[in-house]
């Protein structure tokens, strides 16, 4: 059974910082691109970043240089540090899994339940 189970949203002040964290799976994890997209309300839910089994990763423009993504393969854990949070970035995030990079940028297999993330301006 593939499982997806983020942790770490919550409410931040503007400029503040975040950690999220999505546990998969070991018989997903390894060679799976793994990723976070987000949805604010009234919104189409939108990629944020993304990262290949090789650890290649890649954002959204307005999330360049504030978002990290990293994996731990030992843990079957990716994470999205968020760092000079903005109100903009209020949202439901989801982790995403994929065998393919290319299909997991566009429409993925699995998806977690969300988390949210709310900062205050």
């Amino acid at each position: 059974q593939v499982q997806l189970v983020e942790s770490g949203g919550g409410l931040v002040q503007a400029g503040g910082s975040l950690r999220l964290s999505c546990a998969a799976s070991r018989s997903i994890f390894r060679g799976y691109a793994m990723g976070w997209y987000r949805q604010a309300p009234g919104k189409q839910r939108e990629l944020v970043a993304a990262i290949t089994s090789g650890g290649s990763t890649n954002y959204a423009d307005s999330v360049k240089g504030r978002f990290t993504i990293s994996r731990d393969n030992t843990k079957n854990t990716v994470y999205l540090q968020m760092i000079s949070l903005k109100p903009e970035d209020t949202a439901v995030y989801y982790c995403a899994a994929d065998p393919s990079f290319g299909v997991l940028v566009t429409l993925p297999h699995y998806w977690g339940q969300g988390t949210q993330v709310t900062v205050s301006s």
